[in-house]
Protein backbone atom coordinates (compact mmCIF):
# COMPACT_ATOMS: atom_id res chain seq x y z
CA UNK A 1 0.00 0.00 0.00
CA UNK A 2 1.07 3.42 -0.60
CA UNK A 3 2.26 5.63 2.18
CA UNK A 4 -0.38 6.94 4.29
CA UNK A 5 -2.45 6.15 7.18
CA UNK A 6 -4.24 3.32 7.16
CA UNK A 7 -8.22 3.45 8.02
CA UNK A 8 -9.29 1.20 10.61
CA UNK A 9 -12.90 0.21 11.68
CA UNK A 10 -13.22 -1.42 15.09
CA UNK A 11 -15.91 -4.16 15.12
CA UNK A 12 -16.72 -4.61 18.90
CA UNK A 13 -15.92 -1.88 21.37
CA UNK A 14 -15.95 -4.25 24.73
CA UNK A 15 -12.94 -5.24 26.79
CA UNK A 16 -10.53 -6.77 24.22
CA UNK A 17 -10.67 -3.77 21.74
CA UNK A 18 -10.01 -1.11 24.82
CA UNK A 19 -7.47 -3.18 26.57
CA UNK A 20 -5.18 -4.34 23.78
CA UNK A 21 -6.61 -3.18 20.37
CA UNK A 22 -7.80 0.53 20.39
CA UNK A 23 -4.84 1.57 23.14
CA UNK A 24 -2.36 -0.07 20.70
CA UNK A 25 -3.75 1.62 17.44
CA UNK A 26 -3.80 5.09 18.98
CA UNK A 27 -0.13 4.85 19.73
CA UNK A 28 0.33 4.13 16.17
CA UNK A 29 -1.26 7.41 15.08
CA UNK A 30 1.31 8.13 12.49
CA UNK A 31 0.39 5.33 10.87
CA UNK A 32 -3.35 4.89 11.44
CA UNK A 33 -6.32 6.44 12.25
CA UNK A 34 -9.60 4.62 13.70
CA UNK A 35 -12.40 6.12 11.84
CA UNK A 36 -15.24 3.91 12.35
CA UNK A 37 -16.40 1.87 15.30
CA UNK A 38 -19.11 -0.38 15.89
CA UNK A 39 -20.87 -2.28 18.77
CA UNK A 40 -24.39 -4.17 19.82
CA UNK A 41 -24.72 -1.14 22.47
CA UNK A 42 -24.68 2.28 20.93
CA UNK A 43 -22.64 3.62 24.20
CA UNK A 44 -19.95 1.83 23.82
CA UNK A 45 -19.14 2.44 19.94
CA UNK A 46 -19.37 6.68 20.67
CA UNK A 47 -17.40 6.46 23.93
CA UNK A 48 -14.04 4.50 21.59
CA UNK A 49 -15.00 7.23 19.27
CA UNK A 50 -14.53 9.90 22.18
CA UNK A 51 -11.93 8.21 23.11
CA UNK A 52 -9.92 6.63 20.02
CA UNK A 53 -11.24 7.99 17.21
CA UNK A 54 -11.21 10.89 14.65
CA UNK A 55 -13.42 14.00 15.08
CA UNK A 56 -15.43 12.69 12.61
CA UNK A 57 -15.54 8.95 13.06
CA UNK A 58 -18.88 7.26 12.42
CA UNK A 59 -20.23 5.19 14.71
CA UNK A 60 -22.40 2.03 14.09
CA UNK A 61 -24.53 -1.09 15.65
CA UNK A 62 -24.91 -3.27 12.46
CA UNK A 63 -21.43 -3.71 11.07
CA UNK A 64 -22.43 -4.24 7.58
CA UNK A 65 -22.95 -0.36 7.57
CA UNK A 66 -19.13 -0.02 8.92
CA UNK A 67 -18.30 -2.46 5.34
CA UNK A 68 -20.18 -0.36 3.21
CA UNK A 69 -17.24 2.46 4.08
CA UNK A 70 -15.06 2.01 1.03
CA UNK A 71 -12.06 4.16 2.52
CA UNK A 72 -11.54 1.81 5.29
CA UNK A 73 -8.47 -0.03 4.38
CA UNK A 74 -8.41 -2.38 7.52
CA UNK A 75 -10.76 -4.00 10.16
CA UNK A 76 -10.16 -5.29 14.02
CA UNK A 77 -12.69 -7.67 14.94
CA UNK A 78 -13.54 -7.49 18.67
CA UNK A 79 -16.38 -9.43 19.02
CA UNK A 80 -17.36 -12.90 21.41
CA UNK A 81 -16.23 -15.77 19.03
CA UNK A 82 -19.08 -16.92 17.85
CA UNK A 83 -19.41 -13.99 15.55
CA UNK A 84 -15.42 -14.12 14.07
CA UNK A 85 -15.92 -15.76 11.24
CA UNK A 86 -18.86 -14.01 9.41
CA UNK A 87 -18.15 -10.94 10.60
CA UNK A 88 -14.75 -11.58 9.56
CA UNK A 89 -15.62 -13.54 6.06
CA UNK A 90 -18.17 -10.27 5.16
CA UNK A 91 -15.08 -7.95 5.91
CA UNK A 92 -12.68 -9.99 3.69
CA UNK A 93 -14.95 -9.65 0.93
CA UNK A 94 -15.71 -6.35 1.43
CA UNK A 95 -11.90 -5.69 0.73
CA UNK A 96 -10.90 -5.15 4.01
CA UNK A 97 -7.33 -6.24 5.22
CA UNK A 98 -8.31 -8.51 8.64
CA UNK A 99 -7.16 -8.76 12.44
CA UNK A 100 -9.72 -10.99 14.12
CA UNK A 101 -8.87 -11.74 17.96
CA UNK A 102 -8.24 -15.14 19.36
CA UNK A 103 -9.14 -17.88 18.81
CA UNK A 104 -10.18 -17.90 15.01
CA UNK A 105 -13.46 -18.52 15.41
CA UNK A 106 -15.82 -20.74 17.40
CA UNK A 107 -15.46 -24.04 15.51
CA UNK A 108 -12.84 -25.11 13.08
CA UNK A 109 -15.40 -25.26 10.13
CA UNK A 110 -16.07 -21.90 10.41
CA UNK A 111 -12.03 -20.50 10.68
CA UNK A 112 -11.34 -22.83 8.16
CA UNK A 113 -13.81 -20.96 5.59
CA UNK A 114 -12.45 -17.77 6.70
CA UNK A 115 -8.85 -19.25 5.31
CA UNK A 116 -10.76 -19.66 2.27
CA UNK A 117 -11.87 -16.14 2.18
CA UNK A 118 -8.89 -14.38 2.30
CA UNK A 119 -7.25 -17.28 -0.18
CA UNK A 120 -10.73 -16.03 -2.28
CA UNK A 121 -10.49 -12.07 -2.03
CA UNK A 122 -6.82 -11.73 -2.02
CA UNK A 123 -7.00 -9.33 1.08
CA UNK A 124 -4.75 -10.15 4.55
CA UNK A 125 -6.13 -12.21 7.64
CA UNK A 126 -4.41 -12.30 10.79
CA UNK A 127 -5.65 -13.50 14.39
CA UNK A 128 -4.40 -11.75 17.94
CA UNK A 129 -2.06 -14.08 19.28
CA UNK A 130 -0.29 -10.86 20.75
CA UNK A 131 2.02 -13.63 23.27
CA UNK A 132 4.27 -13.93 20.12
CA UNK A 133 5.65 -10.82 20.45
CA UNK A 134 6.44 -11.04 23.77
CA UNK A 135 10.56 -10.40 24.23
CA UNK A 136 11.28 -13.93 25.38
CA UNK A 137 9.04 -15.78 23.05
CA UNK A 138 10.75 -14.07 20.07
CA UNK A 139 14.08 -14.78 21.96
CA UNK A 140 13.15 -18.59 22.44
CA UNK A 141 11.87 -18.94 18.72
CA UNK A 142 14.86 -17.50 17.39
CA UNK A 143 16.81 -19.82 19.28
CA UNK A 144 14.90 -22.76 18.09
CA UNK A 145 15.64 -21.65 14.45
CA UNK A 146 18.78 -21.49 14.84
CA UNK A 147 19.12 -25.14 16.05
CA UNK A 148 19.95 -24.63 19.50
CA UNK A 149 17.50 -26.83 20.95
CA UNK A 150 17.83 -29.37 18.03
CA UNK A 151 15.22 -31.44 17.11
CA UNK A 152 11.74 -30.62 19.79
CA UNK A 153 10.19 -33.63 19.95
CA UNK A 154 8.40 -32.78 23.12
CA UNK A 155 6.06 -30.05 24.41
CA UNK A 156 4.35 -28.68 27.44
CA UNK A 157 1.40 -25.96 26.30
CA UNK A 158 0.59 -24.82 29.89
CA UNK A 159 -2.55 -21.96 30.46
CA UNK A 160 -3.37 -22.73 34.03
CA UNK A 161 -5.04 -20.32 36.54
CA UNK A 162 -5.69 -21.16 40.31
CA UNK A 163 -9.00 -19.34 40.64
CA UNK A 164 -8.97 -16.70 38.14
CA UNK A 165 -12.65 -17.17 35.98
CA UNK A 166 -13.80 -14.00 33.99
CA UNK A 167 -16.70 -13.37 35.14
CA UNK A 168 -17.79 -10.25 32.78
CA UNK A 169 -18.80 -10.50 29.17
CA UNK A 170 -19.99 -14.07 27.58
CA UNK A 171 -16.83 -15.70 28.76
CA UNK A 172 -19.04 -18.54 30.83
CA UNK A 173 -21.35 -18.70 27.56
CA UNK A 174 -20.69 -21.65 25.55
CA UNK A 175 -23.03 -20.45 23.05
CA UNK A 176 -21.46 -17.65 22.65
CA UNK A 177 -17.85 -18.64 23.22
CA UNK A 178 -17.68 -22.53 22.25
CA UNK A 179 -15.96 -23.22 25.46
CA UNK A 180 -14.18 -21.93 28.23
CA UNK A 181 -10.76 -21.88 29.41
CA UNK A 182 -9.51 -23.91 26.70
CA UNK A 183 -10.27 -21.68 23.73
CA UNK A 184 -9.89 -18.73 25.85
CA UNK A 185 -6.40 -19.14 27.21
CA UNK A 186 -5.28 -22.57 26.07
CA UNK A 187 -5.04 -21.15 22.73
CA UNK A 188 -2.91 -18.82 23.63
CA UNK A 189 -0.17 -21.60 24.84
CA UNK A 190 -1.41 -23.60 21.97
CA UNK A 191 -0.30 -21.23 19.70
CA UNK A 192 3.09 -20.57 20.98
CA UNK A 193 3.96 -23.84 21.47
CA UNK A 194 3.10 -25.54 18.04
CA UNK A 195 4.90 -21.76 16.72
CA UNK A 196 8.09 -22.25 18.54
CA UNK A 197 7.91 -25.97 17.43
CA UNK A 198 7.63 -25.01 13.94
CA UNK A 199 5.14 -27.67 13.80
CA UNK A 200 1.63 -28.19 12.48
CA UNK A 201 1.29 -31.13 11.05
CA UNK A 202 -0.81 -33.40 13.63
CA UNK A 203 -1.60 -37.17 13.54
CA UNK A 204 -4.10 -37.46 16.25
CA UNK A 205 -5.83 -35.59 19.35
CA UNK A 206 -6.67 -37.27 22.88
CA UNK A 207 -8.50 -34.99 25.51
CA UNK A 208 -10.38 -34.39 28.59
CA UNK A 209 -12.53 -31.71 30.26
CA UNK A 210 -13.67 -31.21 33.31
CA UNK A 211 -16.87 -29.59 35.11
CA UNK A 212 -15.88 -30.03 38.92
CA UNK A 213 -15.61 -26.30 40.55
CA UNK A 214 -18.02 -24.62 38.12
CA UNK A 215 -21.14 -25.01 40.79
CA UNK A 216 -19.39 -23.83 43.58
CA UNK A 217 -21.29 -20.71 45.23
CA UNK A 218 -19.15 -17.38 46.56
CA UNK A 219 -16.13 -19.43 44.97
CA UNK A 220 -12.67 -17.27 46.02
CA UNK A 221 -11.98 -15.89 42.37
CA UNK A 222 -9.59 -12.71 41.58
CA UNK A 223 -12.71 -10.93 39.98
CA UNK A 224 -15.15 -11.82 42.62
CA UNK A 225 -17.56 -15.28 42.83
CA UNK A 226 -19.04 -16.33 39.62
CA UNK A 227 -22.33 -17.26 39.38
CA UNK A 228 -22.73 -21.30 38.85
CA UNK A 229 -25.90 -20.86 36.99
CA UNK A 230 -24.64 -19.00 34.47
CA UNK A 231 -21.14 -20.60 34.37
CA UNK A 232 -21.46 -23.32 31.42
CA UNK A 233 -18.12 -23.99 30.16
CA UNK A 234 -15.67 -26.23 31.42
CA UNK A 235 -13.32 -24.97 34.08
CA UNK A 236 -10.37 -27.56 32.88
CA UNK A 237 -9.43 -29.05 29.75
CA UNK A 238 -6.57 -31.66 29.25
CA UNK A 239 -5.03 -32.98 25.58
CA UNK A 240 -3.04 -35.12 24.66
CA UNK A 241 -1.82 -34.32 21.04
CA UNK A 242 0.89 -36.50 18.76
CA UNK A 243 2.38 -35.11 15.76
CA UNK A 244 2.77 -36.55 12.41
CA UNK A 245 6.99 -36.15 12.96
CA UNK A 246 6.44 -38.18 16.10
CA UNK A 247 6.49 -35.51 18.20
CA UNK A 248 3.99 -35.19 21.64
CA UNK A 249 2.56 -32.17 23.20
CA UNK A 250 0.69 -31.63 26.04
CA UNK A 251 -1.98 -28.92 26.43
CA UNK A 252 -3.05 -27.78 30.43
CA UNK A 253 -5.76 -25.20 30.60
CA UNK A 254 -7.52 -23.94 33.51
CA UNK A 255 -9.63 -20.94 34.88
CA UNK A 256 -10.01 -22.81 38.57
CA UNK A 257 -7.87 -25.93 39.84
CA UNK A 258 -6.33 -26.73 42.82
CA UNK A 259 -2.38 -26.19 42.10
CA UNK A 260 0.17 -24.05 43.61
CA UNK A 261 2.75 -23.69 40.94
CA UNK A 262 0.14 -21.91 37.51
CA UNK A 263 1.60 -20.55 34.77
CA UNK A 264 -0.03 -18.87 31.73
CA UNK A 265 0.99 -18.49 28.04
CA UNK A 266 4.05 -20.58 28.77
CA UNK A 267 5.26 -23.68 27.34
CA UNK A 268 8.20 -26.28 28.11
CA UNK A 269 10.13 -27.53 25.31
CA UNK A 270 12.73 -30.81 25.15
CA UNK A 271 14.91 -30.88 22.27
CA UNK A 272 17.82 -33.24 21.40
CA UNK A 273 20.22 -30.34 21.92
CA UNK A 274 18.60 -28.46 25.45
CA UNK A 275 15.56 -27.86 26.79
CA UNK A 276 13.86 -24.44 27.67
CA UNK A 277 10.99 -23.09 29.98
CA UNK A 278 10.21 -20.09 31.74
CA UNK A 279 11.31 -19.93 35.69
CA UNK A 280 13.23 -17.16 36.43
CA UNK A 281 12.69 -15.92 32.73
CA UNK A 282 14.43 -17.97 30.19
CA UNK A 283 15.71 -20.83 31.80
CA UNK A 284 17.92 -23.19 29.21
CA UNK A 285 19.10 -27.06 29.97
CA UNK A 286 21.24 -29.21 28.17
CA UNK A 287 24.52 -31.31 28.50
CA UNK A 288 27.81 -30.28 27.60
CA UNK A 289 31.52 -31.84 28.16
CA UNK A 290 29.22 -34.72 29.79
CA UNK A 291 28.01 -32.34 32.53
CA UNK A 292 24.11 -31.18 32.58
CA UNK A 293 24.32 -27.21 32.34
CA UNK A 294 21.37 -25.03 33.03
CA UNK A 295 21.24 -21.19 32.85
CA UNK A 296 18.99 -18.27 32.87
CA UNK A 297 19.03 -15.58 30.00
CA UNK A 298 19.04 -11.83 31.38
CA UNK A 299 16.73 -10.04 29.35
CA UNK A 300 16.90 -6.56 31.18
CA UNK A 301 19.70 -6.04 29.27
CA UNK A 302 20.71 -5.68 25.51
CA UNK A 303 18.11 -5.65 21.96
CA UNK A 304 17.07 -8.14 19.67
CA UNK A 305 17.66 -7.53 16.26
CA UNK A 306 14.96 -10.11 15.24
CA UNK A 307 12.61 -8.19 17.41
CA UNK A 308 10.04 -6.35 14.63
CA UNK A 309 8.86 -3.83 17.03
CA UNK A 310 10.75 -1.67 19.49
CA UNK A 311 12.47 -1.79 23.07
CA UNK A 312 10.14 -1.38 25.76
CA UNK A 313 7.01 -2.46 23.59
CA UNK A 314 4.41 -4.17 24.91
CA UNK A 315 2.97 -7.32 23.22
CA UNK A 316 0.10 -6.05 22.36
CA UNK A 317 1.80 -2.83 20.56
CA UNK A 318 4.26 -4.92 19.13
CA UNK A 319 1.39 -6.78 17.55
CA UNK A 320 -0.30 -3.91 16.30
CA UNK A 321 3.28 -2.58 15.21
CA UNK A 322 4.29 -5.62 13.11
CA UNK A 323 0.53 -5.80 11.77
CA UNK A 324 0.86 -2.34 10.15
CA UNK A 325 4.77 -2.57 8.64
CA UNK A 326 2.75 -6.67 7.00
CA UNK A 327 0.26 -4.26 5.32
CA UNK A 328 2.43 -1.81 4.23
CA UNK A 329 5.22 -3.48 3.11
CA UNK A 330 3.50 -6.48 1.48
CA UNK A 331 4.72 -9.15 3.75
CA UNK A 332 3.26 -11.97 5.30
CA UNK A 333 2.04 -10.98 9.50
CA UNK A 334 3.36 -12.85 12.06
CA UNK A 335 0.17 -14.79 12.64
CA UNK A 336 -1.06 -17.06 9.34
CA UNK A 337 -4.21 -17.96 9.38
CA UNK A 338 -3.23 -21.30 8.32
CA UNK A 339 -1.59 -21.65 11.52
CA UNK A 340 -4.34 -20.17 13.26
CA UNK A 341 -6.66 -22.90 12.15
CA UNK A 342 -4.45 -25.63 13.14
CA UNK A 343 -5.00 -24.20 16.51
CA UNK A 344 -8.58 -24.30 16.20
CA UNK A 345 -8.85 -27.91 14.86
CA UNK A 346 -6.64 -28.88 17.91
CA UNK A 347 -9.06 -27.49 20.34
CA UNK A 348 -11.65 -28.71 18.76
CA UNK A 349 -10.14 -32.03 18.75
CA UNK A 350 -10.11 -31.91 22.48
CA UNK A 351 -13.79 -30.79 23.26
CA UNK A 352 -14.86 -33.72 20.76
CA UNK A 353 -12.58 -36.75 22.57
CA UNK A 354 -13.88 -35.80 25.31
CA UNK A 355 -17.41 -36.08 24.27
CA UNK A 356 -16.60 -39.13 22.01
CA UNK A 357 -14.64 -40.92 24.17
CA UNK A 358 -12.57 -41.36 21.60
CA UNK A 359 -9.18 -40.15 19.78
CA UNK A 360 -9.41 -37.92 17.10
CA UNK A 361 -7.10 -38.17 14.43
CA UNK A 362 -6.40 -35.93 11.34
CA UNK A 363 -6.21 -37.10 7.83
Amino acid sequence: MEQKKFRIGIIGCGGIANGKHMPSLKALSSECEMVAFCDLIIGRAEKAKADFGTPDAKVYTDYRELLKDETIDVVHVCTPNKSHAPISIAALEAGKNVMCEKPMAKTAAEAKQMLEAAKRTGKTLTIGYQNRQATNMQLVKKMAEDGVFGKIYYGKALALRRRAVPTWGVFLNEEEQGGGPLIDIGTHALDLTLWTMNNYEVESVTGNVHYELRGRENAANAWGPWDPAKYTVEDSAFGFIKMKNGATIILESSWAINLADTREAQYVLAGTEAGVDFVDGVRINGEEYSRLYTKNVDLKKGGVAFYDGSAGDSPALAEARQWLKSLREGTAPCVLPEQALVVSQILEAIYESYKTGKTIYFN
